[in-house]
């Protein structure tokens, strides 16, 4: 299918979906800020709310190239207005009050108590609309022995048992490259607001939603929760499989790719392109048991292929015949791929004067397409006009600058 086609009957009067919806976020770094970020770039109008000193996220480094803009902020807080209001002072509170009453979800992720102390928890923000729909993200989550312990990304992924299943056989458990726990979490979390909105769109109920990054860690986990509750503690694996063999890197003579053969069929085909058509129906390999048992030899035979061929040359043989291939990228070379490219997966826009490509939305909607719509905004870029939008005329706009309560 060409991209045309998808888009077809596409719309281009509404930002996303989820237009018309308002959220309220106040949150730092990652997790929170990528649960706003899956609902503003679905199409919601996201306030995100910062104190004067603004948000650390916004120095997680590197910056991007040509700018003084970290990475992180660039990508987490695109299509987001930012509010910079200092919510300790009453009259900072009192705008976030405001606020509120005007918001259908509400996003935090600090440490369980904080928002209390500030008078922005779930039960006094009920207090104000009671139909809200409030997400909460937090490392241990509400309530568990460990619910008032700080909790980040990479304690979540150790507890959860993902950092014993990480990494190379003989090596030590390894976290993620990435902020997968937080990323998990902020997924849930707008997976869990969208839910929630749904019901009070058909009961006129509220509610609040409770993330924890361990909890996530462990539903993304394919089951393995369940078999160390039996007493069964899988290994690290590296970049094999133990069900499907051959599966793993394999260096061709000008860069690695990625073969994953999952289905005896699959052997099939393999056998014969390895130039071991006898192989397909040997009993010591014709089935992924089988397989399993002589893991050394298949990895020998595809590795001994792939090094005489280069990469283009050996993808191009096995995506002929329909075997599962990939290229072992670099983020350099994948923001390079033409496929990624045409998936719209990064997407320009303009920061400081530099045209910055940006991730763009994994979700692909046919009638209404999501995009990368605004920058992430300068700390304060839209608090004259969400001030002036709830009725605080320009003179005490000013009051509250002067004050150092609004930047």
């Amino acid at each position: 299918m060409e991209k045309s086609e998808f888009y077809r009957e596409a719309r281009d009067d509404i930002p996303g979906p989820l237009a018309g919806v308002r959220v309220l976020e106040i949150t730092t770094t990652w997790a929170g800020p990528m649960c706003g970020n899956v609902l503003a770039d679905f199409g919601a109008d996201v306030i995100k709310v910062e104190i004067p000193a603004g948000d650390v996220g916004r120095g997680i480094f590197p910056a991007i190239p040509g700018t003084d803009i970290g990475f992180a902020h660039a990508t987490v807080n695109r299509n987001k207005r930012n509010l910079c209001i200092d919510i300790r002072k009453s009259e900072g509170l009192a705008i976030c009050q405001e606020l509120i009453k005007r918001s259908d979800i509400m996003l935090e992720n600090f440490k369980v108590g904080t928002m209390e102390g500030y008078s922005l928890g779930y039960q006094q923000v009920k207090e104000i609309k009671t139909d809200i729909v409030y997400i909460s993200i937090t490392g241990w989550g509400q309530f568990g022995p460990r619910f008032a312990d700080a909790g980040y990304d990479p304690l979540a992924q150790s507890a959860s048992g993902f950092l014993s299943i990480n990494g190379s056989p003989d090596g030590p458990p390894t976290k993620a490259g990435t902020f997968l726990a937080d990323d998990l979490g902020g997924l849930h979390g707008a997976l869990g607001a969208l839910a929630a909105l749904r019901h009070r769109d058909q009961t006129g109920e509220g509610q609040h939603v409770d993330i924890a990054l361990q909890d996530a860690m462990l539903f993304q986990s394919n089951g393995m929760p369940t078999l160390g509750a039996m007493g069964v503690a899988p290994g690290r694996n590296g970049n094999e499989f133990g069900f499907a063999v051959p599966a793993n890197v394999y260096e061709c003579n000008d860069g690695p790719l990625y073969l994953g053969v999952l289905l005896d069929a699959h052997w099939k085909i393999l056998a014969d392109i390895l130039g071991q058509p006898d192989l397909a129906e040997n009993e010591a390999f014709a089935t992924g048991v089988d397989r399993a048992q002589n893991r050394d030899i298949c990895n020998m035979m595809v590795a001994e292929w792939c090094a005489v061929r280069s990469r283009e040359e050996a993808m191009a043989a096995l995506v002929e015949r329909g075997l599962p291939v990939a290229p072992v990228q670099t983020f350099v070379e994948a923001a390079q791929d033409p496929h990624v490219l045409e998936r719209d997966m990064l997407q320009k826009i303009d920061m400081q004067g530099v045209d910055v490509p940006i991730t763009g939305p994994a979700a692909k909607f046919s009638r209404t397409p999501t995009r990368v719509r605004t920058a992430a905004p300068d700390l304060g870029q839209h608090t004259e006009e969400i001030l002036e939008e709830i009725g605080i005329n320009a003179a005490d706009r000013q009051k509250l600058k002067d004050a150092g309560i609004a930047v």
